[in-house]
């Protein structure tokens, strides 16, 4: 299944992530950034229902110097008393939050618009490119302003070594498929039960619509090996 979705990843289409049992318990689905059109937005919202944002390889984060949200609050917490009690830390899933700023392009009018957030989404993705793959630097505030309607999230510095939330797992998927590793996710979310979307309901979406479904042991595993191949060729 990791050969089919990262044929996806390269074909720009959608691929199901499931995370652990004993994490979130969550699907997101997962869209190369780069690639992400004004119809994706729409099933994401749709299909996934949850927040739409661009996880981000860690090492585009620090040529982009996107900060981490926690890192923002504390800072403006010393100048602005009030906003401490913001940056304690109580996720119950996790020791910490991928959240980093929120953007919308400069192009855009609301920015909350399928055509605005696709817009958002796929200059990033070609930001992430020239950065990671071309090797330029670039300023984001020159095509974004903050905040925005479209959150981006930077991945631990030691991807699923470190941590392994969504964003970790599908950039490692997007780094393993050699393309620009920014990847839209959005949370299944289920309207009847009011929960995450049930993994047996994730599957069966992805079976009736010939979406590759990889859960998250299946991508720490391939990624690994990957890593440990790509340390051989350069040893």
């Amino acid at each position: 299944m990791i050969e089919m979705a990262m044929r996806n990843f390269r074909a720009g289409k959608p691929v199901l992530i499931y995370d652990f049992d004993d994490r979130e318990g969550e699907t997101d689905i997962a869209i190369p950034a780069i690639s992400v059109t004004p119809k994706d937005v729409a099933m994401m919202r749709m299909d996934g229902g949850g927040l739409i944002c661009v996880a981000v390889h860690p090492k585009a984060a620090e040529k982009l110097k996107l900060p981490f949200m926690h890192d923002i609050l504390r800072v403006a917490s010393e100048s602005l008393p009030e906003l401490k009690s913001f940056t304690r830390f109580d996720i119950k899933y996790d020791s910490r939050s991928s959240f980093s700023i929120w953007v919308n392009h400069r192009d855009t009018f609301t920015g909350i618009t399928d055509r605005d957030r696709a817009l958002t989404i796929r200059r990033l993705g070609e930001i992430v490119d020239l950065v990671m793959l071309m090797g330029k630097d670039f300023d984001l505030g020159s095509e974004f302003r903050c905040p925005g309607h479209v959150a981006v999230l930077r991945a631990s510095e030691k991807l699923v070594y470190e941590r392994v939330g969504q964003t970790e797992l599908s950039v490692a998927l997007a780094e393993m498929s050699g393309i620009a590793p920014a990847v839209a996710i959005c949370e299944m979310l289920d309207f009847e039960t009011g929960k995450a979307l049930s993994k047996s309901k994730a599957k069966r979406y992805a079976e009736e619509r010939g979406i590759p479904f990889v859960e998250g042991k299946e991508i720490v595993k391939a990624y690994k090996r990957f890593k440990e191949e790509e340390a051989m060729v350069f040893d």
